[in-house]
């Protein structure tokens, strides 16, 4: 524990004080503006398009200028794609929003390094806990965001530009706080002559595998309902104010248990608590499907954002047993892109879904990628006991 890490949970807390905005207004400003109503979340889905693009770009500043260096030039990007949303909303284009979401991507990618950076700053034997800890700091999104959204949505005449405007404040804050973390110096040219394994090889892994499987699953999941949510509320004659308040329970659920994750983790096993993960979303699509009220949409958000964390937590540490330090640069980016990558099929597809097929077929079209998720968990132990055994075995003889 040190000042450093608090810093950098704080920034993570402003990184998801964006998202959640983003989340809570960017599906109702597409309806508001989209030629074709299907159309609604392509803003949302921008968002993740523009972060699988820039994740081998931040890979490469992340080499060349260093985590602080690179971070702080996310942040100038989110700045500047706050400002040009603010812009497109006022002008009422919806093609320029749709821009600014993608450009917005950048700083998506780079923020969703902070959760790696954090064993950077802390000894081997906390890493799980550095992890679980920055994550943690996302709470600070939960309530903020989608109360920031309600409370400047009106600040101007034109609905929302009041809070895309306020996020550019919120990015210069973070720009504060970034410039006051420390972290690690960057490796010379020298120590970084060895390039380490090909990508290939890293991805063959079955650990890595898994964890970059589950990373991403719980990722589409999650994104595939919650930015679904507003729109199927709206639908069901929920005012903004409420939703605004379940997008918050959603993403406290998704952050809070961050300060116990953890020590879950080192208690019971990362497999194990990825496969809680997995249950916990499962309860989710099971409450969803069972009805449209108020504690319906509360309950199934909270318990998806608790299972989002289990899972997403659980494969970051488990990610982390598969690469060595002169790899992270690329292993890391890679999974941020296969993450982004289901996200924006999901993003595309909730819009389209709900406001065609409705709430109920969205819940179960998340179904496919949990199960895939739990038979890799379970494929993965029993690889790993047998594994174990054989070693054993092999101990056994030669004694």
């Amino acid at each position: 524990m040190n000042r450093h890490l608090l810093l950098l949970a704080l920034c993570q807390g402003l990184f998801l004080v964006n998202n959640a905005t983003f989340i809570a207004i960017n599906g109702l400003v597409g309806l508001q503006l989209a030629p074709l109503a299907w159309m609604a979340t392509l803003p949302v889905m921008g968002y993740v398009v523009g972060g699988a693009l820039a994740a081998p770009l931040v890979a490469r500043t992340q080499t060349r200028y260093g985590r602080r260096g690179s971070f702080q030039i996310g942040l100038v990007v989110a700045l500047g794609s706050a400002l040009l949303a603010a812009f497109a909303a006022y002008i009422g284009s919806f093609w320029l929003l749709l821009m600014a979401t993608v450009v917005a991507g950048y700083y998506n990618a780079n923020g969703q390094l902070y959760r790696f950076a954090a064993v950077e700053l802390t000894y081997p034997e906390w890493h799980e806990k550095a992890v679980s800890l920055v994550l943690a700091g996302g709470i600070v999104g939960g309530f903020a965001g989608p109360r920031l959204a309600n409370w400047t949505r009106e600040l101007v005449a034109t609905p929302f530009v009041g809070a895309y405007l306020t996020l550019a404040v919120v990015a210069v804050a973070a720009m504060l706080v970034m410039a006051s973390i420390e972290f690690p110096r960057p490796a010379s040219r020298s120590d970084t002559a060895a390039k380490g394994r090909s990508m290939a090889a890293i991805m063959c892994q079955p650990a890595f595998l898994v964890a970059t499987v589950a990373a991403a699953a719980s990722y589409g999941v999650m994104n595939l309902l919650m930015a679904a949510t507003p729109l199927a509320m709206e639908i069901n004659g929920f005012e903004f104010a409420t939703t605004a308040t379940v997008m918050q329970w959603h993403i406290i659920g998704m952050y809070a248990p961050g300060f116990g994750t953890g020590h879950l983790i080192r208690k019971f096993g990362v497999k194990t608590i990825m496969g809680a993960g997995v249950v916990l979303m499962f309860a989710c699509v099971a409450i969803a499907l069972s009805g449209t009220g108020l504690w319906h949409f509360l309950l199934s958000l909270v318990l998806l954002g608790m299972g989002w964390n289990f899972m997403f937590t659980g494969s970051t540490t488990l990610a982390m047993e598969g690469y060595r330090p002169e790899e992270k640069d690329r292993a890391q980016s890679a999974i941020n892109f296969c993450i982004f990558a289901v996200m924006a099929i999901t993003s595309f597809a909730s819009g389209a879904v709900v406001t065609t097929s409705g709430w109920a077929w969205l819940n179960i079209g998340s179904l496919p990628l949990l199960a895939l998720v739990a038979v890799m968990l379970v494929w993965l132990h029993a690889r790993q006991k047998a594994g174990a055994g054989i070693d054993g075995a092999r101990t056994h003889s030669e004694s």
